[in-house]
Formats: structure tokens, C-alpha cells, sequence
């Protein structure tokens, strides 16, 4: 996920941030409402220099008190409405921010829980979890806060500067002629800020992913007291972040403290020539009062535009690195008119002359021309070395990569003419190492059938063998079993992912060494389990541990990505082949 050429042509503008408009688009109403309140308080701000010369110039001169009381009186009315004006300014700017980050967090995540494998083999699951929070809460305060500061003192400062130039040409030039000084440094200060905060993000997000791999694996680490690497490794990570970060605060305040000395030079020279001016009589004392109001609120508002922008400058890295993630296409998409698959899937599937090579490995090819058929309700053991090829098989059926040449059908339909979800809503899958969510029993039942009711959960722990064990947890299955189900056992963990299977009650089963870490009382339990569960179904099992698939239709032997022997295991041992010798070292040692 690095920035690509066009990204970096584009690192010194705001351009990123224009992505966002179609968000901002979906609420009008809000939008206008804000966009009301922030004129009405920009206007309402600048009639108080007017209303102050007013009180100089006519109530103090004319000694008159009722004058001034009703001077006074409009000046608190003018308060009220400011007040009001920014109160519901504040509202609705904050509630676009919080909106528009929902919208956009959620966007980003729907689109990443899509993408293939292909991106899932390079991209690191910490680096995903921080853009999705870091940036998105970054780009919350940019759309809330920082934009309605930022079109606040736009507005006030044009407002002002024309203002000014009404009160005084003369004065006027004094601070207009300052702004492009001010103006021009916040752009180009503006650009490093925002390479430099991007590099910030990046560095940052790198260490949030590094964290996230060392805390899940927190009990190998440990176990092989690797804590002051880690904790060495993290730290330089966190250290480089900052300085990125430092180098962006810096050029910030660079920029804030040049422009704050241009701003007060500007109104001191402004309330020099005025004062000579009243002295000369060619001013009231009124007037010039109105214009330094009003060369203030203009120093002021383009003065805090130099840190707004840096705030947006920040916010447009973030964006980048979201709009990364939110345009990713995945490699594995639904055609535009799937095929329909037949109301009853019988389980019938072909590979033909399939060649596969993964991205991330080009020069070696997992499946080299690759044919086998399958037949409704088989049962078929495919077994080999490690790199074989054994996983890809299920990787190419639920359709997580495509293959460079060949075809794969289900049902005599090639699978790339299916929408990969209905594709996939035809297999269960049962792995060696099942995943645990951090919920409940019932949850993780549940995962397997969206919707299922409790007495249907149970009836899939029962047919699982788990039904005894979840009732002797403490809240049953209410209990929560933490992050990967480490309050389990292997076989625990495994008789849940065959009620999830069960559950499913899918066409096709996948079970990759489902009971290869298991001792032999778990083992049983799951295998009991498991032939239960491929009663009626075409099945595929991955297996190490030749005795678990004695009884298979059918034993495939792999290597090399390709198939170098057949047959059932008493014709495989007959053969004197490979398959023959794995079986002796097993069953001898055995």
C-alpha cells in the first residue's frame, strides 16, 4: 500500500480531501443548517467594530446617556445572536464530522472485508486497524472543528479586509499588503506539513501493525523470551513516528510564529498612521477604532488560517491513505449476469489442466496442470508433503485466487461465472487451527448460519460432541470465551468449528487436518463428530495422519502441484509407491 506516483505529484495540495464531498453531500439539510450559522456569525462579528465607532463617535462626543444605553443594549443583542448563531455553528460542523467518519469508517471496512486474498498476502492487519481509527479520527476533527474554523476565518477575514477598505483605502494597504506575505508561506509551508505528517501516519500505522502481530503471538514471544527485541523493535518504530511528527510540528510552528510577527506588525502600523490621523483631525476616534476592529478580526482570521491548514494538510495524509484503502478493487469479483446455481447443489466438482502460480511466488507454481473429478457424495483424502499443493485445492474451490489456465466447475459450472458469495455459501470448512471469536459459545456456533435460533445451536453442539463440555462452562453458552478461544482446548475449539460446519449444512465439506493437533480421547470425540457431518456430503479432507482417512472413496497423492498417484489405501499400498511409504513410516511407528 504505498503511495504510488500520482499520489505524490498530488502531496502538496488538499486534493485528497475532495474525496470526502460525496459524503458531505449526503446530508444537505445539515450542511445548509451549518453553512447558515456560520455566515450569520461571521456577519454578526463583523457589525460590532460598527457598532463600537457608533458609540465613540455619537454617544461619548454628545455626552447623551440614553445614547449610549441603547448602543449598549444593541451590543448585548448582537452578543445573543452571535452566541446563538455559534452555538448551533459548533452543532451541526460536529455532527457532520461524527456523521461523515461513520459513513466513511464503515465504507472502508465493508470494502476491505471484499478484497481477495491477493491483497490480504502483502497487507498487515495492524497497518488496516490503524487507518481505520487513527486516520478516520484525524479526518473527523478536519471535517468538524478544523473546516468550520477554516471557512469561519475565511469568511471573517474577507469580510474584514472589505470592511476595512470601506472604513479607510488609505489604512487599508498597510494590512492588505501583508496578507499575500502571510498567505503565500502557508501554502508552501502547507505542502511539507502534509508529506511530513503522511510519512508520520505511515511510520505510525507500521508500528500499530508490529504491535498487533507481537500481542497476538504474545505467548510464543514469550515463551522464547524474545520481550527486549520486541519491545526494542516497537520502540524505534513509535521514535521514528515521533520524529516524522516533530518535523510537521516544527514546520507548523515555524509557520504560526511568522505569521502572528507579520499580523501584529501590520496592526501596529495600522494604529501608527490612524493615530496621527485623529490627532491631524482628518480621523475620528470612532472610525479608526472600527478599522483596528477590524484589522484584527483580519490578522486574526488569516493568522489562525496558517495552523487550520496544517490541520487539513494532516487530514488530507489520512484521507490518501483511506481512499487507498476504500479504491482497492479485489482481483476476485461477481461477473456482471452470474449463472444460477441449481436449486440442490449435488457436490460435483472438476479441475482441468489447472496451472496456479501465487502473486507473492510467480516463479513457482502451486498447482502445475492439475485435473481431478470429483463426484457427488464422495469422499476423497488428498495427502503429500508440505507445499504439495494440498491447501491450494481449497484455496481455488472457495475461489480466493483464480488460476492463471485451466477451469474448476461446481456443478458443471465454471466457478468464475459465479457470484464468489453464492459460491461460497456452498462449502463448510472445518480447519486445523478453528477460529475462536472473542464472544460467546452460542456466537461462534452461530457464525456458521446468520440468524440461527438457540435450539438449532444446540442441536449442532450436541451433533458436534460439544453439548457436554459448553454446559459445564460457567454461563453455558453465554460464556465469553476471549480472544481466539485461549480459554479452550484444541479439541474444544475444533468440536465448535464442526457445529459452525454443521450449522451450515452445506453441500461440500473442507476439512484441513481437522484432528491433527488433537491427543486421543479429543481426537475421538471430533471424529465421531465428523463422520456424523459428512454423512450425505461430497467431502475433501487434507491429511497428515494417514488413519484418519482409511475409509476415503478415494486417496490422492500430491507433489510438486500435481497429482503423482490414485486410489483407494489398500491399492495404494499395493502400488509400492509413495503413498506406500508414508503409510510404513506412520503405521510402523505407529
Amino acid at each position: 500500500m504505498a503511495e504510488n506516483p500520482e499520489e505524490t505529484k498530488r502531496n502538496g495540495s488538499l486534493q485528497p480531501l475532495s474525496n470526502l464531498f460525496p459524503y458531505i453531500k449526503r446530508y444537505k439539510p445539515q450542511v445548509t443548517l451549518a453553512i447558515f450559522f456560520l455566515v450569520l456569525a461571521a456577519v454578526t462579528t463583523l457589525t460590532l467594530p460598527m457598532a463600537v465607532r457608533r458609540v465613540i463617535d455619537h454617544g461619548f462626543s454628545d455626552s447623551n446617556p440614553e445614547l449610549v444605553n441603547s448602543y449598549f443594549t444593541v451590543l448585548i443583542l448582537i452578543g445573543l445572536v452571535l452566541a446563538i448563531a455559534s452555538s448551533c455553528r459548533y452543532y451541526f460542523v460536529i455532527w457532520l464530522g461524527e456523521r461523515i467518519v461513520a459513513d466513511l469508517r464503515k465504507d472502508v471496512f465493508d470494502n476491505v472485508t471484499k478484497l481477495s486474498a491477493t491483497f490480504f498476502d502483502t497487507a498487515r492487519s495492524g497497518e488496516i486497524v490503524s487507518r481505520l481509527t487513527a486516520d478516520t479520527t484525524q479526518i473527523k476533527s478536519a471535517v468538524g472543528a478544523t473546516a468550520s474554523l477554516a471557512l469561519r476565518n475565511t469568511l471573517l477575514g474577507i469580510g474584514a479586509v472589505t470592511m476595512m477598505i470601506y472604513t479607510s483605502p488609505w489604512l487599508s494597504l498597510f494590512v492588505v499588503g501583508a496578507i499575500p506575505l502571510i498567505i503565500l508561506p502557508i501554502i508552501m509551508f502547507g505542502r511539507r506539513v502534509r508529506r511530513r505528517s503522511r510519512e508520520a501516519q505511515d511510520t505510525l500505522a507500521e508500528a500499530t501493525a508490529y504491535a498487533s502481530e507481537s500481542i497476538g503471538a504474545v505467548s510464543t514471544m514469550q515463551s522464547y523470551t524474545n520481550e527486549k527485541s520486541v519491545r526494542s523493535g516497537f520502540g524505534a518504530a513509535v521514535d521514528f513516528a515521533f520524529d516524522a511528527a516533530r518535523l510537521a510540528i516544527r514546520t507548523r510552528a515555524l509557520l504560526t510564529g511568522f505569521a502572528i510577527f507579520l499580523i501584529l506588525s501590520s496592526v501596529v502600523a495600522v494604529l501608527w498612521v490612524g493615530a496621527n490621523n485623529v490627532l491631524n483631525g482628518t480621523m475620528s476616534p470612532g472610525t479608526l477604532s472600527q478599522f483596528l476592529l477590524y484589522a484584527v478580526f483580519a490578522a486574526g482570521a488569516f493568522g489562525a488560517l496558517s495552523e487550520v491548514w496544517g490541520e487539513l494538510s494532516q487530514a488530507a495524509g489520512s484521507a490518501e491513505r483511506l481512499v487507498e484503502l476504500l479504491k482497492t478493487q479485489s482481483d476476485i469479483v461477481a461477473p456482471a449476469n452470474p449463472s444460477p446455481l441449481p436449486a440442490k447443489v449435488k457436490g460435483e466438482m472438476v479441475f482441468d489442466n489447472v496451472e496456479f502460480r501465487y502473486p507473492t511466488r510467480p516463479e513457482y507454481a502451486a498447482l502445475d496442470g492439475f485435473s481431478l473429478n470429483i463426484e457427488p457424495g464422495e469422499t476423497i483424502a488428498i495427502v503429500g508433503s508440505s507445499g504439495a499443493g494440498k491447501s491450494t485445492v481449497f484455496s481455488m474451490l472457495l475461489r480466493f485466487y483464480d488460476p492463471q489456465s485451466g477451469t474448476i466447475k461446481l456443478d458443471d459450472i465454471p466457478l468464475t461465472q459465479l457470484d464468489p458469495e453464492t459460491l461460497r455459501d456452498q462449502f463448510a470448512v472445518v480447519p486445523q487451527d478453528s477460529v475462536i471469536f472473542a464472544s460467546n459459545v452460542a456466537d461462534n456456533i452461530a457464525y456458521g448460519r446468520d440468524g440461527a435460533d438457540r435450539k438449532t445451536i444446540l442441536d449442532a453442539a450436541k451433533a458436534a460432541n460439544a453439548h457436554d463440555f459448553i454446559s459445564n462452562l460457567p454461563e453455558g453458552y453465554d460464556t465469553a470465551l476471549g480472544e481466539r478461544g485461549v480459554t479452550l482446548s484444541g479439541g474444544q475449539r475444533q468440536r465448535l468449528a464442526i457445529a459452525r460446519a454443521i450449522l451450515r449444512d452445506a453441500p461440500v465439506l473442507l476439512l484441513d487436518e481437522a484432528t491433527s493437533a488433537l491427543d486421543a480421547e479429543s481426537e475421538k470425540l471430533v471424529q465421531d463428530a465428523l463422520d456424523r457431518l459428512m454423512q450425505g456430503r461430497t467431502t475433501i479432507i487434507i491429511a497428515h495422519r494417514l488413519a484418519t482417512i482409511l475409509k476415503a472413496d478415494r486417496i490422492i497423492v500430491m507433489d510438486k502441484g500435481k497429482i503423482i498417484e490414485e486410489g483407494t489405501h489398500k491399492s495404494l499400498i499395493a502400488k509400492k509407491g509413495v503413498y506406500a511409504g508414508l503409510a510404513k513410516l506412520q503405521f510402523d511407528a505407529g
